[in-house]
């Protein structure tokens, strides 16, 4: 059996395996550490779950997205029904700075925008809303306000690498230019990558990251 089939039916068995998707409209295509994850699925949140659950597998270095959203008649909503669960459901987030996010929503596509301080802030109204009923997807255009002391984000999240038992030292390079945050270098595996990029999106000032980290497994 050669590299790619192990790894196709690798991904396929966690996705069988992760209790919170359908994943027998679900197919997968591996090539060299490349997984394309194609079919359907009922919501948005399944989508992501199916790629959480592929990137968890050793030796997935990239996923490709093609999965398509296909909401049940009795799961549909109407956009304005979807808008006013996403307003509310952000209204009662208290991670999220009152009426700093606005919502559209477009044939069940929400769309967020608006400004918050922090990446995490970004993230969360992103989650917030991504689980409602009729829900496709979501465009997460919410800016990050640019903070005084970006320049000397490259320093703190160097430190912050190094206090992780994760990281050599050696393996991770950061680069800065204004508030965007450029990594190279090199890690063992998808959760280390994933900790080197949050790592770089809490450091203060940071309103942007471009993750170049190669994954060697």
């Amino acid at each position: 059996m050669s590299e790619n089939d192990q790894l196709q039916r690798a991904v396929l068995a966690e996705l069988s395996w992760e209790p919170s998707i359908t994943a027998p409209h679900i197919g997968v295509t591996a090539i060299s550490g490349v997984i394309t994850l194609t079919g359907h699925v009922e919501s948005f949140a399944e989508k992501r779950g199916a790629e959480a659950a592929a990137r968890r597998v050793r030796g997935v270095k990239a996923v490709i997205q093609e999965i398509e959203v296909r909401v049940p008649r009795d799961m549909q909503r109407s956009d304005h029904d979807i808008a006013a669960a996403a307003v509310q459901r952000l209204s009662w987030d208290t991670s999220i700075p009152p009426n700093s996010v606005k919502v559209a929503v477009d044939g069940g596509w929400v769309t967020l925008t608006g400004e918050v301080a922090h990446h995490y802030q970004q993230q969360l109204a992103e989650d917030d809303v991504e689980r409602l009923l009729g829900v496709v997807g979501v465009f997460n255009e919410i800016v990050l306000t640019p903070k005084p002391n970006a320049e000397l984000i490259s320093d703190d999240i160097v430190h912050a690498l190094h206090r992780s038992w994760f990281f050599d030292p050696k393996t991770v390079t950061v680069k800065t230019d204004g508030g965007t945050v450029h990594l190279t270098g090199t890690v063992d595996s998808w959760h280390n990558w994933h900790v080197a990029q949050e790592t770089a999106w809490a450091a203060p000032g940071a309103t942007a990251v471009e993750n170049d980290i190669e994954i060697t497994d």
